[in-house]
């Protein structure tokens, strides 16, 4: 029985790191955000998610051409990083068959690769 009970809760901890709630970035110890902070992570979400799926479209055929205004636009947006963006065009380029039936992975990966 004791088994059962620790192989239960052990099988949940996965789960809890992809709630609504935390960023898959912030693992299975999200760190405790102020509401400010929460506020702030939730209007930059609402923003990547609202502006992909606006034009995603556009971002699919920048993402095929190896960058553009639109996904340029969504990169600022999710907070990436100007030196890191080759290296996740490249990235979202070889996972581009996800994210053209998933406009939410797409969404998804931005913030993570966001500050």
């Amino acid at each position: 029985m004791r088994h059962s009970l620790i192989l239960l809760a052990l099988g949940t901890l996965p789960l809890t790191a992809c709630t609504a709630d935390y960023n898959l970035r912030d693992g299975l110890f999200p760190p405790r955000l102020t509401e400010a902070e929460q506020a702030t992570r939730d209007q930059r979400r609402g923003q990547v998610e609202v502006f992909v799926k606006s034009y995603f479209p556009q971002i699919l055929s920048d993402i095929d051409a190896g960058g553009g205004p639109t996904l340029t636009q969504a990169f600022n947006l999710a907070g990436v990083p100007g030196a890191d963006r080759p290296t996740r065009t490249t990235q979202i380029r070889s996972n581009v068959g996800l994210y053209e039936v998933n406009p939410g992975a797409l969404v998804s990966a931005l913030l993570v690769y966001g500050r």
